[in-house]
This record gives C-alpha cells, sequence and structure tokens, in this order.
C-alpha cells in the first residue's frame, strides 16, 4: 500500500485533468463566502471530514441491518440518507482538494474517484431496494461501502500523511521551551507593519498597534506559507495578515481565521513587556 500511494503521489499523469477540474471548481464556487462556509471558516474547523460522517454512518448502519432479518425498511432508509447526505460532504470536499498542493490533489482525485464509485453503487441499491429487490440493493450496498471505505483510507492519508487541511504550523510549538522569552526591544517595533523575528529558532510575526503588540506564529496553518511576507489588510474593523500563498487570513488581534483556504485559526502566543523588552511563551 506504501508502494501504491507513493505512485499516485508521483503520477504527474493525473495533472492534466486535475488542474482542468481545480479550474472548474474555483469557477464554479468563485464567491469567497461560499468557499469560506464550505472550508469550516465559521466552524474554526475543515467541514468536509464532518460532513462524511452522516453518509458513512449511515452506509454502515444500512449494511449491519442488511445481515438482520425484517430490516429491509430501515435499511432502505439509511441507503437513501447515506446517499442524499454524501452530496453536499462532496461539494465540500472538492472545494477542499482545490486549494490543496500537485501531490495532495493527486491523491485527492484518487479519493474523490473511489467515493464517487462508491456514491453510484449506493444510488443503484437505493433504486434495486425501492424497486422491491432488496437482494440486489444489499449487495450493490456491500459493493458502495467497499468503494467508500477504499476513499475513507485514501483521505487519512491525505490527512495525517500529507496533511491535507490540518495546522501545519500547530507544530512550531513543540519547539519553543517553556517560560518567557525575549523577541524585540518596544522601541524597535514600527506601528502597524508586521516584523519577522525568531523565538527558540520558530519563526512568529510581530505587529504593533499603540502598545499592543501580537505574536503569531509565521507559518500558515494551510500550507506553511510565509505570513510575514503577507499584506495587512482591514477587514470588518480589524487588521488582518493575507497569506501570500493561499489568501488564506487571519485577525492579528485574536489569530481567528477570516478567509480560506485554512479552516483553521492560526495561533497568537501570551505577551508581555518588561523594562520596554516584549516577551512572550507558550499559550
Amino acid at each position: 500500500m506504501r508502494a501504491l500511494l507513493t505512485k499516485i503521489e508521483q503520477a504527474s499523469g493525473l495533472d492534466r485533468f486535475g488542474d482542468r477540474l481545480q479550474q472548474t471548481v474555483q469557477s464554479v464556487l468563485r464567491p469567497q463566502r461560499v468557499r469560506d462556509l464550505l472550508h469550516g471558516v465559521w466552524l474554526g474547523h475543515p467541514l468536509h471530514p464532518a460532513m462524511v460522517q452522516l453518509p458513512v454512518g449511515a452506509w454502515i448502519s444500512a449494511a449491519v441491518l442488511d445481515l438482520m432479518p425484517g430490516q429491509r425498511r430501515a435499511a432502505t432508509t439509511l441507503t437513501a440518507v447515506g446517499t442524499l447526505s454524501a452530496l453536499p460532504a462532496a461539494v465540500a470536499g472538492l472545494n477542499d482538494w482545490a486549494g490543496l498542493s500537485r501531490d495532495q490533489r493527486r491523491v485527492g482525485l484518487v479519493h474523490a474517484a473511489s467515493n464517487s464509485v462508491g456514491l453510484t453503487l449506493y444510488g443503484a441499491s437505493l433504486a434495486a431496494r425501492l424497486s422491491g429487490r432488496h437482494g440486489l440493493g444489499r449487495t450493490l450496498g456491500w459493493l458502495g461501502l467497499s468503494a467508500a471505505g477504499a476513499g475513507a483510507y485514501l483521505g487519512g492519508h491525505l490527512a495525517y500523511k500529507q496533511g491535507a487541511q490540518v495546522n501545519v504550523s500547530v507544530s512550531d510549538l513543540h519547539l519553543i521551551s517553556d517560560g518567557w522569552h525575549p523577541v524585540a526591544e518596544m522601541t524597535s517595533l514600527p506601528q502597524r507593519e508586521l516584523v519577522t523575528r525568531k523565538l527558540d529558532d520558530v519563526s512568529v510575526i510581530l505587529y504593533r498597534h499603540g502598545d499592543d503588540v501580537t505574536v503569531m506564529l509565521e507559518r500558515c496553518p494551510h500550507q506553511s506559507g510565509p505570513l510575514g511576507e503577507g499584506e495587512v489588510q482591514e477587514i470588518d474593523g480589524h487588521a488582518c495578515v493575507v497569506c501570500p500563498w493561499h489568501g488564506s487570513t487571519f485577525r492579528l488581534n485574536g489569530g481567528e481565521v477570516v478567509h480560506g483556504p485554512s479552516p483553521n485559526d492560526q495561533q497568537i502566543l501570551p505577551t508581555r513587556i518588561v523594562d520596554g523588552r516584549l516577551e512572550a511563551r507558550l499559550p
């Protein structure tokens, strides 16, 4: 399996189709508010993994009921719930997929293809059940669950091995030792400009507004983009930093994500000022 997944990651032949699909998804889901909704920005957590719980749970429950006598109606209902709820989950997944790097998109394509096969089989299973052919419906359902299970395995690889839609910057916190650390002299910090500094070899950005200074991890949680090279914009009365790579946007006074593709907030470090020197520590 490791060798197969490595081949998929390196399968550049998938890029021709994947690049066109990415452009189509971004064109159809053009409004930023729609993308943010589907990324889970409002939730502070990726939406797609949460949405897939309903179809997967319904399909697994239907498979169990198919092994029990007298449960045709319940199994048919759960098959319908799973099939219908898989559609919005797929849209959210495509929205996340369009913001990934190429090697991630390659695995994501196979993930989506496997899940599409599963969804098609479950649609056929539902049609067979509703027409009274419950034996065929059960068989198609088990085949659909197998395809969806393969897709879930690939989804796990995307998240846990390739880091798709996970907070890739939070691991920097593990490189910072306990206690307060000097970061900069207050007199050296300009007003309302981003400044990059090191804290135990971890890059952080500083933003001063009056006597308040934000210290934020510099690596973007989406794809490790350099927030220190980003642009500061005012959004809804809050100063925000925009990642120069993919446009993820975070409030500088709290770290909350404002626009995706990142669904995760950015980590802010507690600060204090001692004898005119700015210090920061782990949360």
